[in-house]
């Protein structure tokens, strides 16, 4: 295990190069930074409760470069965090309670269908046409964010992609507005109200958070200017690319403690 200046420039390296291609795709920060943390040592509950607390610099960073680009509708905002923010909650009162294994495989075809379903339609999110925004289609939104809220206070990948393509297809944003409310309302809410809930059941590796914290605002900011200066084509390939990363990534470490008989 690495020390003192290296441990900490290795933490910073991770922390902005895993949080530069979640601004950028809208999701997907755990992909690279919690195993990295579980690899250099950490538990999981200390790496998880870790991680969450760092991915909130993730959406403070993102938040300083859209707020100037004016794209937020904040009644649609306030929206989306009074659907999401009691999942969020109750997914963190729920997390011992659902087996490992098989909610990690499940999430993991889960996340590898948004890729494959994006990827096979060429026009979705290019262009805005947004829709149900009638009390039927808000209702039925608004339970669809409720239970990926869950999802985003039990387990930590993905649940963001999750959120930028059900706004793309179900209110019809295109994908640059979509990762616009998601790294603001999920990167900075959700995982705020997830990070203090975590963070009074397990410990937290305060000096290592310092790197993680800078890193995840640098990469925050700096994938948001991406996403806002090369469009939709580019958001929506590199939410296509995560969103298969993540899938598998949550597969392959669901296989060994499903054929070792995880209980269903």
């Amino acid at each position: 295990m690495l020390s003192g200046w290296g441990e900490q420039g290795l933490l910073l390296l991770l922390a902005l190069l895993a949080n530069t291609l979640s601004a950028l795709a809208g999701g997907g920060s755990g992909l690279l930074q919690l195993p990295v943390l579980l690899f250099l040592g950490l538990a999981f509950p200390v790496a998880l409760a870790t991680h969450k607390i760092a991915s909130v610099a993730l959406g403070i960073g993102a938040t300083l470069r859209h707020l100037r680009s004016e794209r937020i509708n904040w009644r649609f905002a306030l929206f989306i965090l009074a659907a999401g923010l009691p999942g969020v909650w109750l997914g963190t009162q729920l997390i011992l309670q659902v087996p490992e294994a098989w909610a990690r495989a499940a999430l993991g075809l889960l996340t590898l269908g948004l890729g494959i379903y994006s990827w096979r339609r060429p026009a979705l999110g290019q262009v805005a046409d947004l829709r149900n925004t009638h009390r039927a289609g808000l209702l039925i939104g608004g339970g669809a964010l409720f239970l990926i809220g869950m999802l985003n206070g039990s387990l930590t990948s993905g649940t963001g992609l999750f959120v930028t393509l059900w706004l793309v297809r179900w209110f019809g944003l295109d994908y640059t507005r979509a990762v616009t409310y998601t790294l603001i309302l999920v990167g900075l809410f959700w995982n705020g109200t997830g990070a203090w809930f975590l963070a009074q059941q397990a410990p937290v590796r305060w000096d290592w958070l310092p790197a993680l914290l800078l890193g995840s605002l640098m990469g925050g900011y700096l994938g948001a200017h991406l996403a806002l200066k090369h469009g939709n084509r580019l958001v929506k390939r590199s939410f296509e690319v995560l969103t298969v990363l993540v899938g598998a990534k949550l597969l392959f470490d669901a296989w060994p403690l499903l054929m070792a008989g995880a209980p269903a």
